[in-house]
């Protein structure tokens, strides 16, 4: 392995490739009592981010909670206030989803954006499915199939195959048989968020791109990296376009270079709180959980290029930590973009 010195005078384990694309993802919490200022800093961070270079900026969906439930919609509104920025959505979960109507919101956001959108999404029964099944499947609720045959329809609509067995015109209107509009090149930018071996290989034989996570299911092994290393090598293993298929990794990661004292103890308080769960595999599924990168980027740099998995990928999109004020994300960002970035061999994006 090569090694690299840093500005600090010491030096790390580099990877054979710089970091090509540099993104984060943001959960966009708000208040119940007042939301319109979280969605609105959920955008200024966005802005924020193509201000700094950054390639993508991604939103998390968190249905019947205090955070962001309508990523599409959220994303329509951040590609009016940026030009360049590519946006994502890491992920929606598709039992919530009708897939047609879902290829039909996403098409035309990435008609808006100017092609920049990436659809994230994932596959499974709603979260405490036993709660909401019925206000959301009233009459369909044992019968709705959370299969990846899910996916499978959004991607048929999405990449323009029929949805409709007539086509024509009718009185005075114009029928289509295929999601309008229809936006040629998004179906090659949808992504699934896998956490197991079968989740990366059918994301790989069905031609998606693969979101990995700080959360994987230890199928294998209980060492994180090794478990996320398997995944992409399964997952290109069975993609057409082999090594060169995109896999982006997320990883909850904190520079502190130009953070307050006060603004250092909060990282340090909040990683340490979240890294019990980080010992063992949690829970029936055995999910592992990564722990959270807390220090300066020198020191960060060093703990990703000693990641097997990071050494994969030529693409991340770090994860801002829950709950934190509009300040920290900013500084955060900033030393990703300024600090970090570099660090990991990437330049910034020219706006």
């Amino acid at each position: 392995m090569n090694y690299r010195r840093t500005a600090e005078g010491g030096t790390v384990p580099q990877s054979s490739e710089p970091l090509r694309k540099l993104g984060f993802l943001t959960i966009g919490l708000f208040d119940a009592a007042d939301p319109r200022p979280g969605h609105e800093s959920t955008l200024a961070v966005i802005e924020l981010g193509e201000q700094l270079g950054f390639d993508s900026a991604w939103v998390r969906h968190r249905h019947l909670q205090y955070g962001i439930s309508s990523p599409v919609a959220v994303l329509a509104a951040a590609s009016q206030r940026t030009s360049r920025i590519e946006l994502g959505t890491a992920v929606i979960p598709l039992g919530w989803e009708n897939p047609l109507r879902l290829a039909e919101d996403l098409s035309t956001v990435d008609i808006l954006s100017g092609g920049r959108l990436n659809p994230g999404i994932s596959v499974g029964p709603p979260m405490h499915y036993e709660h909401v099944r019925d206000a959301l499947y009233p009459d369909t609720a044992d019968v709705e199939d959370f299969s990846y045959a899910r996916v499978e329809r959004l991607l048929s609509f999405v990449r323009g195959e029929p949805a409709s067995g007539f086509s024509g015109t009718a009185g005075f209107e114009v029928f289509s048989d295929r999601v309008q509009p229809y936006s040629a090149g998004l179906g090659e930018r949808m992504w699934y968020g896998g956490a197991s071996l079968r989740s990366a290989q059918w994301a790989g034989q069905h031609a998606m791109n693969l979101l990995t996570s700080s959360v994987v299911k230890a199928e294998e092994s209980e060492d994180f990296a090794e478990i996320q290393l398997s995944q992409i090598r399964t997952f290109r293993a069975h993609h057409p376009d082999g090594e060169k298929a995109c896999v982006s990794q997320g990883l909850v990661v904190i520079p502190t270079d130009s953070a307050s004292a006060e603004q250092r103890a909060k990282y340090e308080a909040y990683a340490a709180s979240r890294t019990p769960r980080t010992a063992a595999p949690q829970g029936p599924a055995r999910m592992m959980f990564a722990r959270d990168l807390v220090g300066s980027s020198a020191e960060i740099a060093a703990q990703l290029y000693a990641h097997a998995a990071f050494r994969e990928v030529d693409q991340v999109a770090f994860a801002l930590p829950f709950a934190f004020e509009h300040e920290d994300y900013v500084q955060i960002l900033t030393d990703i973009a300024t600090r970090l970035g570099p660090e990991l061999g990437w330049r910034p994006a020219s706006s």
